[in-house]
């Protein structure tokens, strides 16, 4: 008898991934279990299987919170804590270590060792059942590529948190000796190699396009692919700056070879230009008349991506507002000045850090940075100096009017327009005899005019620096990137904007990161794939191909898409910068020793946020259950 006889269906949930096409799927009577024999006697049937499928796959996207994926309801366990704010993108306006857990991994948004291989087991009695199936044979050609992926997509999820896993590759029977059902770990070096191996069979066996059905095809295949081989090459090359020791490094459990980076540099090449060569993508308005042009295409590809399916590789819908369908994204980020009636608005607060990374459209290839000072110290977060010659600025928003085009449609900077509402973010003045009065209410009357702290007379006039609540942010910008042009509707999931998975952009990047890392592929090309990217940003000046510009360009155009997190893994960088780390702030002040009144702006560490440590040892999460399973745990020290 084999161990699974029933199968939990999430009917609801599969109408976040399948399209129109697919209603009849949907329109099956609710179950909570559904024999095996059921579910496989219909096409209906394994239409329905195949979107339980992809709802569990450990896609990062509006439902991925604190606790977990597909965890879009709010509360206490969530409140808005997202994989950005775990990283030096974006701090939760509550910040003090509050959406970091220990050592700043987060609670459980990196837990995936249950739910990937619940997900494994139930690919596993698909292909299992497939041969079965009264179908075409072209359909189970179909059926087992896409078998494949999921199963791929899944150990990906899996090994990028712990690790050389156990390959479960057909489903387990229990004849009444558990002992036999143990598997123990393959190498790291073995589990990636068995990813990429099931996502040729994908390639090889899914279609082009599914005729308007949101379901993988070769193109998504060989994206996921890009994504692994990257990763994988990234781990093999830079193993050395986070070594560890233990059993699970001796038996290769843990950590590969630098030897082996090159080969998956260059699977990562082949499949993105298998990817480019194809004809079939192109970035979303690839050459913007000006900036302004530039930042508008950007903000509405994320705000609506079927507007972009030239460059969409692989869309997960979220089109139905309310249950488990629709996302919280609108009434958790908003400045609260478009709170609508909502009580939590604001939780998503950019960094400084993230904002000092845009370029400057005057200079080209490096960060321009936001000097506030006449002596351009851009290194000094103690706060409001009063022995400092601060520059002065008639408008909030001048300190960023050159800035590339994609900061503005990612960022709410201070003092510029959202929804046809100023966002006002103000976090004090100095008064007329040099007091400053910073991070405190109140307001002062000076020759008649009245001057607010915050910048306005009620918390509804201002989204900035007031602690009250928890909605105003902390860091001297709000959120824009996938916020909708509508007034949100307060209550839980009733955001309905899609998310790409998989887009044309990180195609190009990837490519470009595995040529200037490895020497192999078309420089040439790699070069241009990375100054595509800027041109649709608004970019005219053109700049080499190098690891620090691809991975500058690689940071500012995934920025939020749930990326950063991961390139820091991989690439072993997270514990140098998360280590006693602050984010920063950028404080906008009005200076009332001068008339008219001018803004000042002062780098600061962001308010009472604890230091974030991130260990070597947490490359790789502890595994739950080695007791039972009898697998080497990682290594713990």
């Amino acid at each position: 008898m084999k161990i699974l006889t029933y199968i939990s269906t999430v009917i609801f949930a599969a109408s976040a991934i399948m399209v129109s096409s697919c209603t009849e799927v949907l329109d099956l009577e609710p179950q909570d279990k559904l024999p095996v024999e059921t579910v496989f006697s219909s096409p209906a049937g394994v239409k329905l299987y195949m979107a339980n499928l992809y709802y569990q796959l450990p896609t990062e996207d509006f439902l991925f919170f604190n606790s977990g994926f597909n965890q879009n309801q709010g509360g206490p366990n969530n409140g808005g804590q997202t994989r950005a704010q775990s990283t030096d993108e974006a701090v939760h306006s509550e910040a003090g270590g509050l959406n970091n857990g220990p050592n700043g991994n987060g609670d459980n948004m990196n837990n995936y060792w249950i739910s990937g291989y619940s997900l494994i087991r139930d690919v596993n009695l698909l292909i299992d059942a497939i041969p079965t199936l009264d179908i075409r044979d072209e359909d189970k050609e179909r059926l087992n590529g896409e078998a494949a992926f999921v199963r791929a997509f899944a150990y990906f999820g899996i090994a990028i948190r712990y690790g050389g896993l156990p390959l479960i590759k057909q489903s387990q029977e229990y004849l009444g000796d558990a002992e036999s059902l143990k598997v123990q770990r393959s190498t790291e070096k073995e589990t990636f190699d068995y990813i990429l191996s099931e996502l040729d069979i994908a390639a090889a066996n899914l279609p082009e396009s599914w005729n308007g059905e949101r379901r993988a095809t070769k193109w998504v295949a060989l994206a996921l692919k890009s994504r692994a081989a990257l990763h994988a090459a990234s781990l093999a090359k830079f193993w050395h700056k986070a070594p560890l020791t233990g059993d699970a490094v001796d038996r290769g459990y843990v950590g590969m070879s630098a030897n082996d980076a090159d080969d998956y540099y260059r699977q990562c090449i082949e499949a993105s230009a298998e990817i480019m060569d194809s004809g079939v993508f192109s970035l979303y308005q690839a050459t913007p008349a000006t900036p302004a042009e530039a930042a508008e295409n950007y903000r509405r590809m994320f705000q609506d991506p079927n507007v972009a399916l030239d460059e969409a590789i692989f869309i997960k819908g979220h089109t139905i507002p309310g249950d488990r369908r629709g996302h919280n994204y609108d009434i958790w980020f908003t400045p609260a000045q478009l709170a609508n009636g909502w009580p939590h608005p604001g939780r998503m607060n950019p960094t400084l850090d993230l904002v000092d990374l845009y370029e400057d459209y005057s200079d080209p290839g490096k960060s321009a940075p936001i000097v506030t000072t006449t002596d351009g110290d851009i290194n000094n977060y103690n706060g409001y100096d009063a022995n400092k010659s601060y520059l002065r600025f008639d408008n909030p928003t001048d300190p960023f009017t050159n800035k590339d085009a994609r900061l503005h449609a990612t960022v709410v900077v201070p003092g510029s327009s959202m929804k046809g509402v100023e966002i006002v973010i103000q976090a004090g003045y100095i008064l007329p005899d040099g007091t400053p009065r910073i991070r405190t209410g109140g307001s002062v009357e000076i020759d008649g005019v009245t001057y607010y702290n915050y910048g306005g007379p009620t918390p509804n006039d201002y989204s900035g620096f007031d602690g009250f609540g928890g909605n105003n942010t902390k860091t001297g910008f709000s959120f824009r990137k996938f916020m909708k042009d509508d007034p949100i509707t307060p209550g839980w999931n009733q955001s309905t904007s899609d998310w790409m998975e998989f887009r044309y952009a990180e195609i190009l990047l990837n490519y470009a990161e595995a040529v200037a890392e490895s020497g192999l592929g078309d420089e040439a090309r790699a070069a241009q794939a990375l100054n595509d990217i800027r041109r649709r940003a608004g970019h005219t000046v053109e700049i080499p191909l190098t690891v620090a510009n691809v991975m500058r360009e690689r940071t500012v155009e995934l920025a939020f898409e749930n990326k950063r997190w991961w390139d820091l893994i991989r690439r072993r960088e997270r514990h140098e910068i998360f280590e006693a780390q602050i984010s920063h702030a950028l404080l906008p002040v009005l200076d009332l020793r001068v008339s008219p009144a001018k803004y000042i702006f002062i780098r600061a560490n962001v308010h009472n946020m604890n230091p974030r440590t991130f260990l070597v040892r947490d490359y790789y999460l502890a595994i739950p259950g080695v007791g039972a399973s009898g697998v080497v745990q990682n290594p713990t020290g």
